[in-house]
């Protein structure tokens, strides 16, 4: 398996080629510098020498900038899931108030059930609060008013069993899209340690080569 098998992150894919451009113009140097060990040392060479050292160092440069990008995009990559994150216990939160609600008025129904009379002791918004909402009900008699009110507490409860659907739903997709970036982020986290380490020893090597 390549680098490039491992590597597939477009944001990485000019680093790597700069890396390995590096690489290459190193090994080209000490290929030079071995083949004239046991030589004198001549001006051509030292001049040689020097014009390599000059194209290294531009990758070098190149490598250290396009790191710093890199670094950057890593540290996007982190506060995009701290917000993700966020925003999950965020949904969470409310799915539990959700939860709360839910089960309160499932109480409710159970309660309402064991009564042979249930439709008169439903809890359900005051006679008075509900004209308020529906003033076009007031002409209504007991019975259609009833009604009336059992079938809005009905999709009010509807309403509220959605809302927690959709809150489920939302919370799934965040989570693992929040899974998914911390993945990424601890991926780029691991190869911009291994190439910092890297162009570390690289440079500590070419001082002592040259």
């Amino acid at each position: 398996m390549t680098v490039e098998d491992i590597i597939v992150a477009p944001e990485l894919t000019p680093s790597l080629a700069t890396a390995q451009a590096t690489l290459q113009q190193t090994l080209a140097i000490i290929d030079l510098l071995s083949a004239n060990a046991t030589t004198p040392t001549t001006l051509e060479l030292q001049r040689t020498v020097a014009r390599q050292n000059r194209i290294l160092q531009a990758y070098l440069a190149r490598l250290k900038q396009q790191t710093r990008r890199t670094a950057f995009i890593a540290r996007s990559t982190k506060a995009q899931t701290a917000d993700a994150r966020r925003e999950v216990d965020g949904l969470l939160l409310q799915l539990q108030n959700l939860y709360y609600e839910q089960r309160h008025l499932l109480g409710e129904i159970a309660a309402c059930e064991d009564y042979p009379h249930a439709f008169r002791e439903l809890p359900l918004v005051d006679e008075e609060e509900y004209l308020e909402h529906f003033p076009e009900h007031e002409e209504l008699d007991e019975s259609a008013l009833m009604e009336r009110r059992i079938n809005h507490e009905q999709e009010e409860r509807d309403r509220i069993d959605e809302e927690r659907k959709e809150l489920v739903k939302r919370k799934d997709q965040l989570v693992l899209e929040n899974t998914r970036r911390k993945e990424v982020v601890k991926k780029m986290d691991e190869k911009l340690e291994s190439w910092v380490d890297g162009l570390a020893k690289l440079e500590e090597e070419l001082k002592v080569a040259l």
